[in-house]
């Protein structure tokens, strides 16, 4: 099975992150996308973000439903801070089955060359890159397989749910109303 990894910190979810998830599988070899909760990402502070097993609760109820969307906690498991090639052979030796891509970001692309051991992630894995706002899809890795999505794309973003939520205005119809149920609930992000 094809299965496209989809790393972040989700901190929250929010449906950018699922129109990029549903647009890859349904405009690419992907069978399933599996959200990657990140618990530590070593390139953010860690210090904004909501504990990991409730991100990964709002991951899940975000894509309840949806067979061929997984939230997975294996960077949980894993020792932290969390780095995608460790997440990658993990993976790749606990289902050599299954092929995995990654999916990123063109901001996240930019910043490839920064990420532990990254000439193996290009060497051994396909990476489905969408556009971000002022990132080009930079620089050209020769041999890698990269492909390019034309997801579209909301201008949506966790730091902007977060500042709402902290300000005392509405996320209404930025995340799944599960999510912004579940994150009224708890009173999560004030």
């Amino acid at each position: 099975m094809k299965i496209g990894l989809y790393f972040g910190s989700f901190n929250p979810i929010h449906h950018g992150h699922l129109i990029i998830a549903s647009y890859l599988l349904q405009h690419s070899e992907l069978e399933q996308v599996w959200f990657v909760v990140s618990p530590q990402n070593p390139l953010k502070p860690a210090g904004s973000l909501l504990n990991e097993y409730h991100r990964l609760y709002l991951v899940k109820a975000a894509i309840e439903g949806a067979n061929e969307l997984r939230a997975s906690d294996i960077e949980f498991k894993l020792p932290k801070p969390s780095y995608t090639c460790d997440t990658l052979t993990y993976l790749s030796e606990k289902y050599p089955d299954n092929q995995f891509a990654i999916i990123m970001g063109s901001d996240s692309f930019q910043n490839l060359p920064k990420w532990k051991n990254y000439t193996y992630i290009l060497e051994n894995y396909p990476i489905y890159v969408y556009k971000r706002a002022g990132h080009e899809i930079l620089p050209d890795f020769p041999g890698a397989r990269v492909v390019i999505s034309d997801a579209p794309l909301l201008p949506i973003s966790a730091t902007q749910i977060r500042k709402n939520i902290k300000n005392g205005k509405s996320i209404r119809y930025l995340v799944p109303e599960a999510v912004r149920e579940e994150i009224e609930r708890n009173g999560y992000y004030r």
